[in-house]
């Protein structure tokens, strides 16, 4: 049986760390490598982790954000799959060891992923995480892995240059782009975590910026974004909508300000970025 390393960034995290660690380690799966990366809590954190402390480790020392402590406790972990699990994120029973017989019997993929939900506050579910099956071109339009219900073998984690630390939101896109371009990965048809959100998660809390970044990591990689990415991005200035769990709604004054922007982001490209609006235009009213 491969080892299997998590690792749990984390920072003021008393709220949700506890169900967050016992969804890992009520895990039905013997052999897993558990590592909290504290950034230097000024809550009660670490002291919640301390009935824990003999089935899992706690690093606590300032960092540089949440790919920079999964970075590093990346480096600290010795396991042939890894995974990071953010202090608010939970596995369902079981998971780990449907990942690792998916591994097996896949032994080309890079990555695993599966299903996933998103839970509130008081973790009921509030919607399904749009995951499709893996096609790389697909990532220059959407990011359809949730992050805390996919699994990496170290190796290729560690050959695609781990998560960029310059990144605040959007690294975990950024990464499965990387990966995509030099390894396949799999989709498997079993639901695997629960994201939360919440007001103070980042997801909601920050999301204009959360998605000006996904779109500069988009640009980035293709040299292009695609209208649903402008236009969900506008819409959420002019309406704050939440647009995590919840399409946004058609409006004008949105399109007009994403095509604006199109203008912008996209001038090397005015055709496709035309066929780009009508075909939008045709999925929303679908």
């Amino acid at each position: 049986m491969p080892l299997v390393s998590i690792v749990t960034p984390c920072r003021n995290a008393a709220q949700f760390i506890g169900e967050t660690v016992r969804s890992v380690l009520d895990q039905d799966y013997p052999d897993i490598e558990y590592l909290i990366m504290d950034g230097a809590s000024t809550d009660n954190t670490v002291e919640l982790l301390a009935p824990y402390r003999t089935r899992l480790r706690v690093a606590s020392a300032p960092d540089r954000g949440q790919a920079d402590a999964v970075n590093r406790g990346f480096a600290q972990t010795r396991g042939a799959i890894f995974a990071f699990l953010n202090a608010d994120d939970l596995y369902h029973p079981g998971a780990i060891r449907a990942v690792v017989e998916a591994f097996a019997a896949h032994p080309e993929a890079a990555a695993v992923y599966g299903e996933a939900r998103y839970i509130d506050e008081s973790g009921r579910p509030v919607g399904k995480y749009p995951v499709e099956p893996f096609d790389r071109v697909l990532f220059e339009r959407r990011c359809y892995i949730c992050q805390p219900a996919a699994f990496v073998r170290h190796d290729a984690f560690r050959a695609c240059g781990m998560l960029d630390a310059h990144l605040r939101y959007a690294m975990d896109y950024d990464f499965w782009i990387r990966l995509s371009a030099s390894y396949p990965m799999l989709k498997i048809d079993r639901e695997l975590a629960d994201s939360r959100l919440h007001a103070s998660s980042k997801t909601l809390a920050e999301m204009p910026a959360a998605m000006l970044e996904a779109i500069e990591v988009l640009r980035r990689h293709y040299g292009y974004v695609p209208y649903n990415w402008l236009y969900g991005y506008a819409h959420r200035l002019r309406t704050r909508q939440a647009l995590a769990s919840a399409r946004p709604a058609a409006s004008l004054r949105s399109a007009c300000r994403s095509v604006a922007m199109g203008a912008r982001y996209n001038w090397r490209h005015p055709l496709r970025f035309g066929m780009d609006i009508l075909s939008t235009a045709r999925e929303g009213l679908a």
